[in-house]
Formats: structure tokens, C-alpha cells, sequence
């Protein structure tokens, strides 16, 4: 079966009536008359903010601007009858409708948008990722139906593949402002031939096919520097596109990157050391204490984390 990757972001807003807003997938998705929340695919390069407030206004009419960020998560989803297995990387965030009138997306894989009592949820046909999400239960949902018609909507997510001059790669990853009880802060040198070589950037690291955001952290951060940590809160969700990236072997890369920026705390800090394989994007590892951290060659987004603490 093979194995292909997607990044969506989705957003959970209500009225003031406490109703929830949802959208009807239509019979171009995988999964006809099912509920979910609105939302979909991040196209190439593009921010997951810009995105959710796009795909609201696609597929309900409604302007709306984004309140928090709720929560990053992932799944895999099945599709037998193409031979594939999706793993979904999910951005849910809070939302606040500003304008707009309810309106049906046309030719598009929804068809209905609506406001749902909070009591009539339990009895529609939600998707999986959506009614855990809500909070309710996922037994017996829209994953394991076939679809009436083939999908003709781009849904499964692209492959990856060369599409023309440089090969555009996605990549969704899981980085950690990473401390131990003293204050010290947990960084990791990029090596030589990597984007950034020299430079000290966030524990952290794409994540694995199945892997969640928290559990893909974790590994990396052990990997990295062979430190326990523990995944204590999510901070924001950031994204970088550079069309014109050189690989390790120079080749050049079309390069999208969604990096889920977490807390971790690791509560019995140790000499450092990279267990990763050879060849691997770390060179080093070092605790540093936040007065140190004005003298070292960061990277923009370690910077952009750590000058709070500077």
C-alpha cells in the first residue's frame, strides 16, 4: 500500500447561540454526507493561518479570523480501494466568524455548511478526526466507508513527486523550546552540508510516517541529545517556503516546512550526545544558559522563540 502524506488546517467556530459551524462533504470527497469541520489541504508554500481563513470562506461564505490555536495533531486514514494510507497532519484552531453569509461551495467536496446544535452532533456522521476533536466517540465512522463516486478532488494529497523544475517536498515537523529545571536551554548545532550549517537551532525535527507531533518530538529530541523530555504545552504553528533549497547532495528543492513549535521540560538533564545516525542534520548538542544564548549563531526561528528568554 503506499504510504503519502497531507497537512490541513481546520477551525472550530460557534455562534451566538453556541451552535457549531460544519460543512457536508459532497459526492466529489471520500467520503459523501459526512460531517466535518471546515478546513482542508495547505497548498504548496502556503501559511496555515492564510489557509483556514481561505478554506472557511471557500467552503461556507463566512469571513473569519483566527482566536487561538487549539490544538496540532495527526491520523492516518485508509484507502483500500486506491491502495493508499494517508497520514494526515491536522492544525485545528479556534475561529471568530467577522462577516459573510452562509453559502454552498459549488463543484467543490462540500455542499452544505450549517449550524449544528451542540445535542444533535452525537447523532451525525462526523469523520473520525473530527468527533475526536469534539470529544466524542469515533467508533464505527466515515474511515472505514468507500466513497459512492472516485475521488476526483485531490483529497488523497499529492505524492511528492517531481513536478517540474525543482522537486517540490512538504515536510510538517515538531520543534521544542526544550529546559531543564535550572533555567538551561536545550539546543542543537545544524552540521555541515544541512540549511543553516553552524548555526544552533530547536531540538527537533520532521516527523515519522504515523507518528504523532508530541511522540515525533520526543524521539528527536533523543536522538539529537539523548535527553528525556516531556511534552508540556503547544506554543504555535509557524511555516517557512524556500523554492529555491539545496538538499545534502545538491540537489535543488522546492522546500515547505510546518513546524509545530512545543514546551518540553526535561526534569533529569544530562551531558549531552547525539545518538542519531551518522550523516544525520545534528553536529552537536549543548545546554546553554539564557545569558549565553546572545553570543551563539542561532536560527531565525530559534531566535524568534528565544529572545524572550535572552
Amino acid at each position: 500500500m503506499e504510504r503519502r502524506r497531507r497537512i490541513g488546517a481546520y477551525g472550530i467556530a460557534h455562534d451566538e447561540q453556541g451552535r457549531l459551524l460544519l460543512v457536508r462533504s459532497s459526492a466529489r470527497s471520500n467520503f459523501p454526507g459526512v460531517w466535518f469541520l471546515p478546513g482542508g489541504g495547505l497548498e504548496h508554500g502556503e501559511d496555515p493561518a492564510q489557509a483556514v481563513v481561505r478554506e472557511f470562506r471557500e467552503e461556507t461564505g463566512l469571513v473569519a479570523e483566527i482566536a487561538g490555536l487549539r490544538e496540532v495533531t495527526s491520523d492516518l486514514v485508509e484507502f483500500p480501494w486506491r491502495d493508499v494510507l494517508l497520514h494526515h497532519d491536522r492544525i485545528i484552531y479556534d475561529m471568530t466568524v467577522t462577516g459573510g453569509e452562509l453559502t454552498v461551495e459549488t463543484d467543490g467536496t462540500s455542499d452544505l455548511p450549517q449550524w449544528i446544535e451542540r445535542e444533535r452532533l452525537a447523532s451525525l456522521d462526523l469523520i473520525p478526526f473530527a468527533a475526536h476533536t469534539l470529544g466524542l466517540d469515533t467508533a464505527g465512522r466515515a474511515s472505514s466507508r468507500r466513497p459512492q463516486t472516485p475521488d476526483t478532488a485531490g483529497e488523497v494529497g499529492p505524492d511528492g513527486r517531481d513536478l517540474g523544475g525543482a522537486r517540490k517536498v512538504a515536510r510538517f515537523g515538531a520543534y521544542g523550546v526544550v529546559t531543564d529545571p535550572a533555567g538551561r536551554v536545550l539546543l542543537s548545532l545544524i552540521a555541515e552540508n544541512y540549511p543553516g550549517a553552524g548555526k544552533w537551532h530547536l531540538p527537533g525535527g520532521g516527523t515519522d510516517f504515523g507518528e504523532t507531533p508530541a511522540v515525533g518530538l520526543v524521539r528527536e529530541i533523543f536522538e539529537e541529545s539523548a535527553q528525556v523530555g516531556e511534552v508540556t504545552e503547544l506554543l504555535r504553528v509557524n511555516s517557512n517556503h524556500n523554492p529555491a533549497a539545496m538538499g545534502p547532495e545538491g540537489e535543488p528543492y522546492d522546500w515547505y516546512v510546518v513546524r509545530a513549535v512545543f514546551r518540553v521540560r526535561v526534569p533529569e538533564p544530562t551531558v549531552p550526545s547525539v545518538t542519531e545516525a551518522a550523516g544525520g542534520s545534528t553536529a552537536q548538542a549543548r545546554w546553554f544558559t539564557p545569558a549565553e544564548l546572545g553570543s551563539i549563531p542561532l536560527t531565525d526561528s530559534a531566535y524568534r522563540e528565544l529572545r524572550h528568554i535572552s
